[in-house]
């Protein structure tokens, strides 16, 4: 038989409504989801503040740190949105012994795209300052000037795209940025019954057009393997879903590579959401280095025109047969059944 749950007691009237609000914006914010339900129990004001909470976090994953919300929508379950710690860009490594803390969900967010503000972590750098490496241009409008903008022409590695970088003279609407300005398409996060969580577009989204870079903790190889084993064992268990890749930059003569991790786990944007699809999907990964910059970032373009309201997919790569490997769910006509795994 069914139990009524014991009413919600109402606050003590010792501070005015207003005072309690603001003060719960103040703290409530960075509470986890769990946190969040406990504080709910203790009376009727916490709970509609709770409330009031929850819906600002399903409504916006990226913390009003990109130039547009990117809502959650969820008719599987009871749980309105994912938590993690949102980064526009890659960070150190984080300590797991110290889990970072991010207001998510105030009522009166002052952040504007692509600010850091308050997140609560430090955006990476990764920046050469010691000399040529980090001379940028000093167009007045890159690619107008005589002989090009000299970024464009950067003779770096192999496959990797140029743009200008914190040297330079031109701005955010420079032509040659177009991977700095935040995610400028309309996107938005699905509840899928099998795949979990899944990136859509909410707009469409024509081929060529740069949709998000992939943003987490950027790790060492020793770091990043040690990370696996522990994820390794969470996935046997079913419900969660590591997002730890691994990136290789190759030289011009292909016989080495360059070789980062970034793991968007537990810190990250939305890309993090972006499942693999054994027929390429339609979305294309390439890596961008700003002028000056040491490492590139993974973006990602449309590979393809992409329809609103169509998921969002690339191939994670090459399948390897693990004896702990994650089933594929992408419905491909040329699924193979489980899900790449880099062996890190």
């Amino acid at each position: 038989m069914q139990q009524n749950q014991p009413p919600t007691p109402p606050c003590k009237r010792n501070h005015s409504p207003s005072l309690l609000f603001q003060c719960s914006d103040l703290i409530l914010t960075w509470l986890t989801p769990q946190e969040l339900a406990t504080v709910s129990l203790t009376c009727t004001a916490l709970r509609a503040i709770s409330t009031s909470i929850t819906l600002r976090r399903s409504s916006d994953a990226s913390r009003s740190l990109e130039p547009h919300p990117i809502p959650f929508h969820n008719s599987v379950d009871r749980h309105p949105y994912a938590f993690f710690t949102y980064t526009p860009s890659q960070i150190p490594p984080s300590s797991s012994r110290f889990p970072l803390r991010q207001s998510w969900g105030s009522g009166c967010s002052t952040q504007g795209p692509n600010s850091v503000g308050e997140i609560g972590v430090e955006t990476l750098r990764l920046v050469d300052e010691s000399g040529e490496g980090a001379a940028g241009c000093d167009c007045e409008t890159c690619g107008e000037e005589e002989g090009g903008c000299p970024c464009s022409e950067f003779g770096g590695f192999d496959g990797v795209v140029s743009e200008c970088g914190l040297g330079c003279g031109c701005g955010l609407d420079c032509g040659n940025r177009v991977s700095q300005r935040g995610i400028e398409v309309r996107l938005k996060i699905v509840k899928d019954r099998r795949k979990g969580w899944s990136l859509y577009a909410d707009q469409f989204i024509p081929k060529g057009r740069f949709v998000c870079e992939y943003a987490g903790e950027l790790l060492t190889t020793k770091e990043a393997r040690l990370r696996q084993q522990v994820y390794d064992e969470f996935a046997s268990g079913g419900n969660f879903s590591p997002a730890l890749l691994v990136v290789r930059e190759h030289l011009p003569s292909r016989k080495a590579c360059l070789r980062y991790n970034i793991d968007a786990t537990r810190v990250g944007n939305v890309a993090r959401f972006i499942n693999h699809s054994c027929d390429g999907g339609n979305l294309s990964t390439t890596l961008v280095r700003s002028s000056g910059a040491l490492l590139p970032r993974l973006c990602f373009f449309a590979s393809k025109d992409i329809r609103e309201d169509e998921e969002l997919t690339f191939s994670y790569g090459e399948v390897t047969l693990r004896s702990k490997g994650l089933k594929c769910f992408c419905g491909s006509s040329c699924c193979l059944g489980m899900l790449p795994a880099e062996q890190t």
